[in-house]
């Protein structure tokens, strides 16, 4: 899973980039909307299966980066939910992102998920991909909201994976767009 923009590049995960990973599971601002942090060893163990699943499958979370840096500043990907029906179906692609904070507000994820659709929709025939994330959390819903996604407030639904201790999190507004959609807004 490879993927290039004017300024970006979505690439595969590296052993070199296990620091990098690591601080986006475990910074408290990047995950402020999530309702826990992973240690290194907990980090390590979802990078290797993040890695698995996108040799696999072809769909997963990877390391985004600037051209001119090889540091990965965060992750994107179009990905394959697990153990979320009836909220979101089997089969259905999700599309998501996590960044570091110095790496915000440069359109970096605006840029690399216009990317990303059109590789759903063109090269991989998708019907449809969906988003969805915490309602507070402006940064992502605008992003949604940026490259033609729209809130599907009927599919909102409560995240069954978010504990009893951070009931506030629980929440998730539920974004799509179609292929027909996608297909609309670009031509």
């Amino acid at each position: 899973m490879i993927a290039e923009t004017e300024r970006l590049i979505l690439r595969n995960w590296r052993p070199s980039d296990e620091d990098a990973f690591h601080r986006l599971n475990s910074d408290e601002t990047v995950m402020a909307f999530f309702p826990f942090r992973r240690d290194r060893q907990q980090s390590r163990e979802v990078m290797d299966r993040i890695m698995r699943e996108i040799n696999e499958t072809g769909y997963g979370f990877g390391a985004l980066q600037t051209r001119d840096d090889e540091t990965a500043i965060g992750f994107m990907g179009l990905s394959i939910p697990t153990n979320l029906e009836p909220h979101v179906p089997r089969g259905i692609i999700e599309i998501g992102w996590r960044l570091v904070p110095e790496a915000w507000g440069k359109g970096y994820v605006t840029e690399a998920a216009r990317e990303l659709l059109r590789i759903g929709f063109e090269e991989h025939g998708l019907d449809q991909v969906v988003a969805f994330a915490v309602p507070e959390n402006v940064r992502s819903t605008a992003v949604m909201d940026r490259i033609g996604m729209r809130h599907q407030p009927s599919r909102d639904f409560d995240h069954p994976f978010v504990p009893d201790s951070h009931v506030h999190l629980r929440r998730h507004a539920y974004y799509a767009v179609t292929a027909p959609e996608w297909l609309a807004r670009r031509g």
